[in-house]
């Protein structure tokens, strides 16, 4: 049999969208679905925002692409403006999440390598972490579907339990670098820290001189209802990844670090030939326009509330299928007691709703952070009507 044109490593549905309206995107068909996956939490201000369509509109007319050889104007303008709504002082320009988890760690080991630590360049990461599909990213993870077959994984790297604090103290040694973690896991099954938790990692990074790394590419940007996630924790790391909603759909994605974390990060250290172009400096500073508006996070705050009581109702309502709601925010998800995956199959195929699988038996809710209560209560609907509909024996 013949390879498909494209590779097949995704297992493509039969949904094939063609146009997108808010929050609905239009099959090749006609069929018209009620979008909470988002393209994974990327487009935040859902689909063909006016803003986000004019400012890209513009800027392909004037100039896409140039490389990092020449000065970027586009990029220093919106590089100090991010840089204003966040802890850090500097920031490379990434096209994805992966490259900038990729930025982050080579960042972390540069900093000890510079500061005469050379020995420390090992990573303390976190079960069931996702921070991408790279050889790097997949080092840091223990999950087998994404490191089967891809062996021998880069060495520097330890797994140890999710919020187990105890764990991580004692796993410090004189190799260690740094933690790296998400502080909302998103494929690991919407599973906050604990406060305790990151507040501990943050105590040994200071007492040990030690980075700490965050991984806000799915839980940044909005979608927590701050800017960033580690708002709500009252704390900062020292290197943090961002992407997704950083864009709203284009390809965009940022590391961001302080001063004294990016200290060796010098001339020839990294680089990237389409990282940080004028078009997608264009999108960035669109996507700031809308997010930063007077109001925006208040209305993913009351959204999220919204969704939650609704969410947790259906829970009480369902328990054979519905085990828990959690998540903040617009990141939310329902651990279920089928598999997810064939539960987002009947969502999709018999009810006109876009969810997404997740670890831990996690159906993940992502709407664009623009939703409104209507649609709200379309999603609630839906689900509900999937919920009674559906029986894994069907599915199956």
């Amino acid at each position: 049999m013949a390879i498909a044109p494209l590779m097949p490593v995704y297992p493509r549905c039969a949904v094939r969208p063609v146009r997108g309206e808010g929050c609905y995107l239009i099959s090749e068909n006609g069929d018209r679905y009620l979008d909470f996956a988002s393209g994974i939490a990327v487009n935040i201000l859902g689909h063909g925002h006016p803003h986000l369509v004019k400012a890209i509109q513009e800027q392909t007319a004037t100039l896409m692409h140039v490389s990092n050889l020449y000065g970027s104007p586009q990029g220093e303008a919106f590089a100090k403006r991010l840089l204003k709504h966040c802890f850090a002082d500097t920031v490379f320009f990434t096209n994805s999440g992966v490259e900038a988890i990729e930025c982050a760690i080579k960042t972390a080991r540069r900093f000890h390598y510079v500061t005469g630590n050379p020995q420390r360049t090992k990573l303390i990461a976190f079960s069931n972490a996702f921070h991408g599909r790279t050889l790097g990213a997949i080092s840091a993870t223990n999950q087998p579907k994404m490191r089967d077959g891809f062996e021998p994984l880069l060495p520097g790297f330890e797994v140890l339990n999710f919020n187990d604090l105890a764990a991580a103290e004692a796993a410090v040694d004189d190799h260690t670098a740094g933690f790296l973690v998400e502080p909302i896991q998103g494929e690991g099954g919407i599973r906050p820290a604990t406060d305790e938790f990151l507040h501990g990692l943050r105590r040994i990074c200071d007492e040990k001189g030690l980075m700490l790394i965050f991984d806000e590419v799915q839980c940044g940007y909005g979608r927590s209802g701050t800017f960033f996630a580690h708002e709500q924790y009252g704390l900062t790391p020292d290197i943090m990844a961002v992407a997704k909603g950083i864009g709203g759909g284009f390809p965009l994605g940022a590391c961001l670090a302080t001063e004294y974390a990016a200290q060796g990060m010098v001339f020839g250290t990294h680089g990237s030939t389409y990282g940080g172009n004028p078009l997608a400096m264009a999108a960035g500073q669109a996507i700031l326009d809308v997010i930063m508006e007077d109001g925006f996070f208040d209305h993913v705050i009351k959204m999220g509330k919204i969704l939650e009581e609704k969410l947790n109702e259906l829970v009480k309502k369902y328990p054979e299928l519905c085990l828990e709601a959690r998540g903040r925010g617009l990141i939310r998800g329902i651990k279920v007691t089928v598999q997810p995956r064939d539960f987002v199959a009947h969502l999709r195929d018999n009810h006109a709703l876009l969810t997404v699988a997740a670890a831990d038996n996690v159906i993940r809710i992502l709407p664009p952070l623009v939703i409104e209560e209507k649609h709200i209560a379309e999603f609630i609907e839906k689900l509900e009507a999937g919920l009674k509909s559906y029986s894994p024996a069907a599915a199956a």
